[in-house]
């Protein structure tokens, strides 16, 4: 990825991300976390991670904002009137700006500058072996190539499905929770 295009994603970023916290209507915060979620989706690009880019955009950008902006507008959130801020509240901040960046430099500065090694058809017939021979990832790993997507999913679905399950059944309990919630505060409103 050239140069001139991290920054630009990396900026976009940044904005997202500095417009989350500054935004008061709640609405246009969740837009924001929209926007600094593209410009990571053109970082994963720019890392050769297209698999995690789109996941970025499908899950997070399209799935997730969407099932918040539907729990923000569900339950009325009104804009938060501004207040005077704290002198304790100012002073974290500062600290774990601090320290996020005394850490950075600090990983930045030992971290040696190394490559992946190339992928070799003898490993990859090796690790082909570990699959059922008429799928799809075995015939893809004999070939040559690493079939990234497939393997993630098969790694998903057979090793991760119950915590897969739980999760959806998180997600759906607590959109349950808040129709209920709203439902309530709706009816107390009418009376």
């Amino acid at each position: 990825m050239p140069s001139y295009l991290f920054w630009f994603f990396a900026i976009i970023t940044l904005i997202g991300g500095i417009s989350v916290i500054a935004m008061r209507n709640p609405v246009s915060s969740a837009m924001s976390v929209v926007v600094s979620f593209v410009g990571l989706a053109g970082l994963f690009v720019g890392l050769s991670s297209f698999f995690a880019a789109i996941i970025q955009i499908l899950v997070y950008t399209g799935a997730i904002m969407v099932l918040f902006l539907f729990i923000i507008m569900l339950l009325d959130l009104k804009t938060e009137t501004k207040r005077a801020p704290s002198i304790a509240a100012i002073a974290a901040g500062l600290s774990l700006v601090i320290a996020f960046t005394i850490q950075l430099v600090g990983v930045i500065t030992h971290t040696p500058n190394k490559q992946a090694p190339p992928l070799d058809q003898a490993a990859l017939t090796a690790a082909a072996e570990n699959f059922p021979a008429d799928s799809g990832i075995a015939s893809a790993l004999t070939a040559g190539t690493l079939p990234d997507t497939k393997l993630i999913g098969h790694t998903l679905f057979t090793d991760y499905n119950f915590p897969l399950q739980i999760l959806g059944l998180l997600l759906l309990v607590s959109t349950i929770g808040v129709v209920v919630l709203s439902n309530k505060s709706s009816e107390k409103e009418n009376h």
